[in-house]
């Protein structure tokens, strides 16, 4: 599977750019289905944020109001009570998962409990489109700066990559360089920190940081 790991979203004409090269054709030409689910578990999200996020409405909407060729709704806490052939296919047909922020432990528990985990090394020309959560999922550790969701018995994600993403760099005043250096120091391990305006594109297993904003690699 190719990555877009962004902060906020396709922000920028360098983001986009990086997306239309993954894709390997048009946006328009493109299907993609928008995976809320992490907003459950984050205690500032909810039905507001969730339906920006999928009606397309600034800034949550800057993946979902691009011009896809089709868009439909992914709901992770809904697929173990459905068939999975009939999920799955949904999946494997997408040119993207667009795949929204909240808490990412609870985006990884329901990836896991859906299947959609397992199904990620099958998708070998589909783009996983990520935003702040949606992003730091497929990391090994999320620190527990960053942590929301209690249940969660600790902060581990997917490690689908080897390096931590610190977001939203600069955008809320918890976040500042000054926090994502001592985050890194405790995630103990590749990092980077990343503004709004910054994303990182993965494409086997190579990550390079297109951004028009501030980033630093950390650790």
């Amino acid at each position: 599977m190719k990555l877009l790991l962004t902060s906020g979203g396709v922000t920028n004409a360098g983001i986009r750019d990086a997306l239309v090269d993954l894709l390997g054709k048009p946006i328009e030409q493109s299907s993609a289905l928008c995976i809320p689910t992490a907003q459950w578990g984050h205690p500032l999200c909810g039905p507001e944020s969730a339906r920006d996020f999928v009606a397309g409405r600034p800034r949550s909407g800057s993946m979902t109001a691009l011009p896809w060729a089709s868009l439909g709704l992914l709901e992770l806490t809904a697929l173990p009570t459905i068939d999975r052939a009939r999920w799955e296919e949904w999946v494997r047909d997408a040119d993207a998962l667009l795949v929204d922020g909240g808490d990412a432990t609870y985006l990884a528990h329901w990836m896991r409990r859906s299947g959609l985990a397992d199904l990620l090394p099958e998708l070998s020309d589909a783009v996983w489109v990520g935003v702040s959560a949606g992003s730091m999922v497929l990391t090994p550790r999320i620190g527990e700066f960053f942590r929301e969701w209690r249940a969660a018995p600790d902060d581990t994600a997917l490690g689908v990559v080897d390096f931590s993403i610190f977001p939203h760099l600069d955008v809320f005043p918890t976040n500042t360089m000054a926090a994502a250096e001592r985050w890194a120091e405790q995630i103990g391990g590749p990092a980077y920190a990343l503004d709004d305006e910054s994303a990182i594109r993965v494409v086997e297993g190579r990550a390079e940081v297109v951004s028009e904003g501030r980033w630093a690699r950390l650790g």
